[in-house]
């Protein structure tokens, strides 16, 4: 399924400790690379992300729209995670109390919002994965002690 819709800004990324999401754990050092992650964002790696990610996306135009009337792609976190090699993330979504709290009019079904939450997971994936391939140009500088174990 394709999502027809017009590209939106890429999220300004903010100076959070990844180690605060309930889905993050990043060792070592603290150096998170925001600026250059968000400067990439900027120079086509959100747009290029955001179209691979459209193309297959379950997301309907409804529930897209939900996504942009709840701002929750200002809610992305992108950042370096040395000791992995590797771009991190942290996608927004919502809350499993979202009928109670009455977050939108349209979400009317548990469906809805499990096609959101998942579909913004699989665009931050994509988005790491991008950046990772064709935006840094860095190696991780973490050196692990010379007294691990060999496995």
């Amino acid at each position: 399924m394709t999502l027809d819709v017009e590209v939106p800004p890429p999220p300004e990324l903010t100076a959070v400790d990844p180690n605060e999401y309930d889905d993050a754990d990043v060792v070592g050092d603290a150096n998170y690379r925001r600026d250059e992650l968000g400067e990439f964002l900027r120079e086509g790696a959100w747009a290029e992300s955001f179209e691979k990610w459209a193309a297959d996306t379950p997301v309907t135009e409804e529930e897209w729209s939900i996504v942009l009337d709840l701002d929750l792609l200002d809610r992305f976190d992108f950042f370096w995670d040395d000791f992995a090699d590797r771009v991190g993330y942290h996608a927004p979504g919502l809350p499993e109390d979202w009928k109670e709290r009455g977050l939108h009019p349209g979400l009317t079904s548990w469906g809805q919002v499990s096609s959101i939450n998942a579909g913004l997971t699989e665009l931050g994936q994509v988005v790491c994965d991008v950046l990772k391939s064709e935006y840094v140009d860095w190696e991780a500088e973490y050196d692990a002690p010379d007294d691990l174990p060999d496995f």
